[in-house]
């Protein structure tokens, strides 16, 4: 008897202690320790960004403050600031050159430059989907037909391009620089949307097969939307691309009032006389702007496209 009451009267005491054990509520978690960055650390990362900053931007600052440099200054001031500042070559570059005034210029590198964008995304985005989700015969030979193009240099079709636009009669016009841009000729393009369109799960698509939707309803409702990255992204460089482009006007356009901006620079620097460096300068940053500017704006949309983006298989 003395026993089992020892034993009844031991675990009557352990009870509340062991309650008490797991009823106590749990201290405050212990702070973490924050890794404070040295001051002199933060001047120093502060003064090397500002000073890489500097360097990128300085061409352009340059660029910028030469346009309010007299033609004298040119050769004699490589400096950042003009000694004698003036705004006669905005002035000329306004009234443009050979007869031709700046707007047009402006104006034909703009319709270049919009076609080339709505054309290349158009077309490349379409090649892109049959590629990548359209199974028919001879896709793979197409396929590596197409990433050939890549490694074949634009100046061997420069000829065979000419005689047919030539004799088509579309030569001094923009259909030369403009129709291939809406039949998916930058492969470039069409590969980055479709690898981009493969990283995609086909439930989706197969979803919309059971609705009864067609290929063309996937992509336009369904693929379209979810690689808007990607078309941005194709849209800038085109944009960059077409804008900037030389030796195709070059090639086709002969009057000067079809030329875009990169032939009318050419225009103010003459071999056979005097070029006006001023005037040069100017519309090149005029030039510019629109480049900058595109690429300013799209971006945020890129960036945000791509912070955006998640899907679930």
């Amino acid at each position: 008897m003395s026993t089992s009451n020892q034993a009844t009267t031991s675990g009557a005491a352990s009870t509340p202690v062991f309650a008490a054990q797991q009823t106590t509520p749990a201290g405050p978690p212990a702070p973490r320790r924050r890794i404070k960055r040295k001051t002199w650390q933060t001047v120093i990362w502060f003064i090397g960004l500002i000073a890489l900053t500097a360097v990128v931007l300085y061409p352009l600052l340059w660029l910028f403050l030469s346009t309010f440099k007299p033609n004298s200054e040119f050769g004699q001031n490589p400096g950042l600031l003009p000694q004698a500042p003036t705004i006669e070559n905005y002035g000329k570059v306004m009234e443009g050159i050979a007869g031709v005034p700046m707007w047009r210029f402006f104006l034909n590198s703009l319709i270049l430059a919009v076609s080339a964008v709505v054309g290349t995304v158009l077309s490349s985005a379409l090649a892109a989907y049959a590629f990548a989700r359209v199974q028919f015969k001879g896709l793979g030979v197409l396929f590596a037909a197409m990433i050939g193009t890549l490694l074949l240099p634009f100046h061997v079709v420069i000829i065979p391009q000419y005689i047919i636009f030539n004799q088509l009669g579309w030569v001094d016009t923009f259909i030369p620089l403009i129709l291939p841009k809406f039949l998916a000729t930058e492969a470039f393009f069409v590969f980055l949307l479709v690898q981009f369109i493969r990283q995609m799960p086909r439930d989706m698509d197969e979803a919309a097969k059971i609705d009864g939707a067609g290929h063309l309803r996937i992509f336009w409702s369904i693929i379209l939307p979810l690689i808007k990255p990607a078309l941005i992204t194709c849209a800038i460089f085109s944009f960059i691309w077409a804008w900037n482009d030389f030796l195709g006007p070059l090639l086709y356009l002969t009057s000067p009032e079809n030329y875009p901006l990169p032939i009318a620079l050419r225009l103010y620097n003459d071999q056979t006389s005097s070029s006006d460096y001023g005037a040069t300068v100017t519309a090149s940053f005029v030039a510019l702007l629109p480049v900058l500017l595109f690429f300013v704006v799209f971006q945020r949309f890129l960036v945000d496209g791509v912070a955006t983006q998640g899907l679930k298989g």
